[in-house]
This record gives structure tokens, C-alpha cells and sequence, in this order.
């Protein structure tokens, strides 16, 4: 099985925490995108797609000024909530499948969100990554709404050390996943920030979902 799950931590901790090296499995990935749900419900009526206005006004790749905070120190994540969207799920952990994809939560979860371990934690400086259904063969999944989420919403991250990392939203994108951009949505920009990533696009029995929704946010508090 490509991704475990969290029960106890045990993995995570012991003498010392385990350091990440991200770019070393991120550059298998920037090609790809994430391999999500493939196989989702067939209806008319598909999930929520970002508007036009929620768009990213420069490519994600391009500098921003630093945000004023101190990254915070290797802790995974528990939860990711965005109450804009009623989401409050916990996360577990996720790799890559045998295509270099990221792989997916269980799909018979429908509240659970998947976090890229082999990259950086959310809050620590460089791109975290959580990923999530938008949906399985029962209905809506843990991030159908992902696409109604607009610049300025919030996301939180608690994580295991007891910390809370604060995003906040500056842009929200579909890309086609065979024109996935992996360094615009990977890149490091400087800063602690985070990609939320679901499927969206067109939708086909056949083939699944053809592109994935991107969230980016930057982390502006921690408590």
C-alpha cells in the first residue's frame, strides 16, 4: 500500500524528528500533478471550478514579497480545516504511486485529506502539499467545494507539535493534468505556504476528471 495512515505519531516521533528533503522526490512530481480521483460520481452537475476573478493575478512562480513570520519547525500535520467551505478533516499521510502521481487518500473516506510527506510541513519554509478527493463512487468527498474557495478565505493546519498554522488564500487555478504546471504550484517562493489540490475540469466515465484545482495560500499566523 502506497500511504499510511496516522494513528499514533509513533512513526513520526522518536529520538528525533525525521528531516525532509523535498525536492529530491518533488522534481518526480512536477510533471505529473496528482492522481486523484479518476473514477468519481457521473452527474450533470460537477463540483464548484474557481471563477475567473479567483485567479492568480501572476504566476505562483513569480517573488512575493516575504511574509513577516518565523517558519515554524518540522511538526506534520492532524487536520486541515477551511471553514468556508465546511471542511474539518484529518489528514494522513501520502506518497507517490507507481506513475509518480501523488497518490490520494482512501476513497472510501470521503473526509480525509492527505498530506505530501515527503516534502516540508505546513508551516515550515517552502510548499507544503494536501490533497483530497473531490469526490467517490457514493458523492461529494472532503474537497468538492475546493473550487468556490476565494483570495482572502483562510485555512488551518493543526499539527501534531499542537501548533496552528494560518494560510491564507491568494489565488485559486485549474490546470490540465497533462499541462500540469509543477514548478508554478511546487516552486518555493521564499515563504511558509501551502497548495490544497482536488480534481476539477471536465469529467468523463471513461477517463475521470482531466485537471486538477489548485489552492495557494501563504501563512500569515500561527498560534
Amino acid at each position: 500500500m502506497r500511504t499510511k495512515g496516522r494513528t499514533t505519531g509513533q512513526d513520526i516521533y522518536g529520538s528525533e524528528p525525521r528531516r525532509r528533503s523535498p525536492w529530491g522526490v518533488l522534481a518526480l512530481v512536477m510533471l505529473s500533478g496528482i492522481a486523484l480521483m479518476r473514477n468519481g460520481i457521473d452527474v450533470g452537475i460537477g463540483p464548484p471550478q474557481p471563477a475567473v476573478a479567483a485567479s492568480l493575478g501572476k504566476h505562483a512562480g513569480e517573488t512575493f514579497l516575504p511574509v513577516p513570520l518565523e517558519p515554524l519547525p518540522y511538526s506534520p500535520p492532524a487536520r486541515v480545516r477551511v471553514s468556508t467551505i465546511k471542511v474539518d478533516a484529518p489528514i494522513m499521510d501520502v506518497g507517490l504511486d507507481e506513475k509518480g502521481w501523488i497518490a490520494a487518500p482512501p476513497p472510501q473516506d470521503p473526509n480525509l485529506a492527505g498530506w505530501y510527506q515527503n516534502g516540508v510541513a505546513p508551516g515550515q519554509r517552502g510548499t507544503a502539499v494536501l490533497v483530497g478527493h473531490v469526490d467517490n463512487q457514493a458523492g461529494p468527498a472532503v474537497f468538492y467545494g475546493l473550487g468556490s474557495v476565494k483570495p482572502g478565505h483562510v485555512v488551518e493546519v493543526p499539527r501534531l507539535d499542537g501548533r496552528t498554522a494560518v494560510f491564507e488564500v491568494y489565488g485559486v487555478e485549474v490546470f490540465a493534468k497533462n499541462d500540469f504546471p509543477g514548478v508554478r504550484v511546487y516552486g518555493d517562493t521564499g515563504s511558509p505556504e501551502l497548495r490544497v489540490i482536488t480534481c476539477g475540469g471536465g469529467y468523463s466515465k471513461a477517463h475521470g476528471y482531466d485537471a486538477n484545482v489548485v489552492v495557494f495560500a501563504r501563512m500569515v499566523s500561527t498560534r
